[in-house]
């Protein structure tokens, strides 16, 4: 909880109004780099996101249970690390930090992550880096559970003797760390850290330490067998030594890779070490066959079946990834993509690119069930699949293994006035028209597919009428960034802007030019760098007078021949009278001189001024951490922020919806009195790390809001008590 200092506290607060959150469903949809079983408890496993905290499997509820909603720091919810206790089912333990440039620290928790223990450390982590396939770098010695060992990637190997109370540096290890990275650059260091179980006995720490290393220039797997005060290189196949995982014989099995992922590994393998000392190249030999493509990050062993252990492949682009499984010791593997099926019904989303669900991609975790060898489950780069029938012959049946997972990051949404309550605009999964909250929603965001969809809007009279643009992929058809549906969003049609400039250009395609469309529907106007209007449907277009280019307008919801525009540079409101050919300035007596903070900043920020979406003339316009309101079509504006300190607003039924902070306290508030006052609605057990994007009420449902996060999802709240 973050306490408000104490000079602030002279002022009472609004008290608060209690509110149940609910994530919109998708299932999954992010990148998770790991999963683990815990060795010691049947059906308890655990999972990390590079940016949207870790989850724990519930075996009596089935579904995954967000562990980190309580937490308020952003850089916490990229999970570095995660080492399940090898002895007491209760305890578990994560690596949190996103970034070298971001706090880290070490979390334990004695209660299956219900609370936390957090230890802020002084070594950099990258949970949402490249390299965050890797290890797992935090393990817990089985032998002596008070005992941890982290692998960091650019200050060398930590040790704790106090269940990750106080950490101190390795002084015997050979690979001191690099250091801090430069910008947009990462390390991989100490990949993972390995105990083995059979070098020690209980109560006596283990003697046989291995630690791999994805740095270049030195070598890849090391090995102590004094419990870490002297380490030997290890001969390797002169590749980063990515993944590892041990089994109950004390055989060690090391997946390698050219890069650290998730994209650069172009080649790879799969080494076998035993205790003894014996080394020998185990890689599946189908994968040298098919062109030694993509790198090996995904390593796991059965511990109930010594000698079945399986592999992924990642970055196999031409061939596609796929798993591998040998059940004599690396002698003969076999492919398992060929005969797997899989049925993503549960979550449709995963059909968003228009193709049928293949294995997958970005494949960085795997894990064998230590109860149940025909129990598997991988991550990709958008769910976590799983199997309970990986037999020797027959078909394979993949699901998505992700109830309760929500794990993407929400650009944009509006809740039009008609139609489905929510259209949201995502990252990497373009966005969704969602007809039911509660239900994963089937893709409809194509002709074209974007990426990313980085604005959208509706005509406030013809609801069903929306548009959306966003950024294209590089490897896509670059036909066009901008599109419009006439039936709520369940079909589409491109819009394209003629070239302009000297020599022209496409400037629709870049995926800066946000789309506005009137409140009949009848005109679009799109922020190229000279703005482009339609009026039938982009057959042509005439240059805007008066509107700079780039500058995104907005539409009146109710009167659909008026528009709306902050003039950043000019430091001025402007409006059209005249369905966007041409725009003016207008007094906007009340508003601060400098507007620069109300301009729209970047193509992903949610828009500082809004109309409402039942009275015509009626504005809201956020100008550095204040609101304004107008009611009489900017002529003039009243302050409607009272002490919050606003980042994001929105507009609902009945209600203001804010991220906001007052007296110390940062969160989601709401005002029912036109900004006077306000009433925090979230509460300590729902920060979502503080990761927010976007903020709308609905115009239909009284105080619904919805909050779209980066991490943790898509949320909506309604006050408690309250039927759906």
């Amino acid at each position: 909880m973050l306490a408000a200092p104490a000079a602030a506290l002279d002022r009472p607060a609004a008290a608060a109004a209690p509110y149940r959150w609910t994530n919109v469903k998708v299932g999954a949809g992010g990148y998770a780099p790991n999963i683990v079983f815990s060795p010691v408890e049947r059906g308890l496993a655990y999972l990390r996101t590079d940016m949207g905290g870790a989850y724990r499997w519930d075996a009596a509820q089935r579904r995954w249970l967000a562990l980190q909603d309580g937490n308020a720091v952003s850089s916490y919810m990229g999970i570095e690390s995660i080492a399940p206790d090898p002895v007491n089912p209760d305890v578990v333990y994560l690596a949190a930090g996103m970034n070298a440039g971001q706090p880290a620290a070490i979390m334990r928790s004695a209660d299956r992550g219900a609370t936390w223990r957090i230890v802020p450390v002084p070594f950099a982590m990258g949970g949402n880096e490249a390299g965050r396939g890797l290890g797992e770098r935090l393990t817990v010695d089985p032998n002596d559970s008070t005992r941890l060992f982290f692998g960091s990637r650019h200050d060398g190997l930590w040790q704790s003797n106090d269940s990750g109370a106080t950490w101190t540096k390795m002084p015997g290890f050979p690979l001191k760390g690099l250091g801090r990275p430069q910008p947009r650059t990462s390390h991989g260091g100490v990949a993972f850290v390995v105990v083995d179980p059979t070098s020690g006995s209980k109560g006596a720490a283990s003697r046989r330490i291995w630690a791999g290393v994805a740095d270049r220039g030195g070598a890849a797997l090391y090995r102590s067998d004094d419990g870490g005060t002297n380490w030997r290189a290890v001969d390797g196949p002169g590749l980063l030594a990515v993944k590892a995982a041990i089994d109950t014989r004390g055989v060690l099995w090391v997946g390698y890779a050219s890069g650290i992922g998730p994209s650069d590994a172009t080649t790879g393998a799969v080494w076998r070490f035993d205790p003894q000392g014996d080394a020998r190249d185990v890689t599946p030999p189908s994968w040298r066959a098919q062109g030694a493509e993509g790198g090996f990050l995904g390593v796991a062993v059965a511990r109930s079946a010594p000698g079945t252990v399986a592999v992924t492949t990642i970055d196999r682009y031409r061939a596609g990834d796929s798993l591998w499984i040998t059940r004599d010791d690396g002698r003969t593997w076999e492919d398992v993509g060929p005969r797997s099926r899989r049925d993503v019904s549960s979550t449709p989303f995963l059909l968003h690119e228009g193709k049928g669900a293949d294995f997958g991609h970005w494949i960085s975790g795997l894990a064998i069930d230590p109860f149940d060898a025909a129990h598997l489950a991988y991550t990709t780069g958008a769910t976590v699949y799983a199997t309970a029938g990986l037999g020797v012959r027959g078909a394979v049946d993949w699901a998505p293994w992700s109830e309760g997972i929500e794990q993407t990051a929400i650009i944009t949404l509006i809740s039009p006035t008609g139609g489905a309550p929510l259209v949201s605009g995502f990252g990497d999964l373009a966005g969704f028209v969602h007809q039911d909250l509660r239900r994963s929603p089937k893709p409809t965001f194509t002709n074209p597919y974007l990426s990313n969809t980085n604005t959208l809007d509706y005509a406030g009279r013809k609801p069903a009428i929306l548009v959306r643009s966003g950024s294209l992929y590089a490897d896509r058809p670059r036909t066009a960034s901008l599109a419009r549906s006439d039936d709520g969003g369940m079909t589409w049609a491109p819009v394209r802007v003629p070239p302009m400039g000297d020599p022209p250009r496409r400037e629709d395609l870049i995926g800066e030019a946000a789309i506005t469309v009137s409140a009949d529907g009848a005109t679009m106007i799109v922020a190229t760098p000279v703005a482009q209007r339609t009026r039938d449907d982009g057959r042509s277009w005439t240059a805007v007078r008066g509107l700079p280019g780039g500058v995104r307008a907005v539409a009146d919801k109710v009167d659909p021949r008026v528009f709306y525009a902050v003039d950043v540079a000019n430091g001025r409101l402007l409006v059209s009278q005249d369905a966007g050919a041409s725009f003016a300035p207008v007094a906007g007596r009340g508003l601060p001189a400098d507007l620069r903070p109300g301009g729209r900043q970047g193509r992903e920020a949610q828009s500082a001024l809004l109309a409402a979406p039942d009275r015509a003339g009626e504005l809201w316009l956020k100008a550095g951490e204040r609101l304004f309101h107008s009611s009489d079509g900017g002529v003039s504006f009243k302050p409607a922020s009272g002490e919050l300190a606003v980042e994001l607003f929105g507009i609902g039924k009945g209600a203001l919806f804010a991220i906001g902070t007052d007296q110390g306290i940062r969160g989601i508030w709401r005002s029912i009195d036109s900004g006077t006052s306000w009433q925090r609605i979230d509460d300590d057990a729902h920060r979502w790390g503080a990761r927010y994007r976007v903020i709308s009420g609905d115009p239909r449902l009284p105080r619904r809001v919805y909050v779209g996060t980066d991490g943790r999802g898509l949320f909506y709240g309604d006050p408690e008590g309250k039927t759906r």
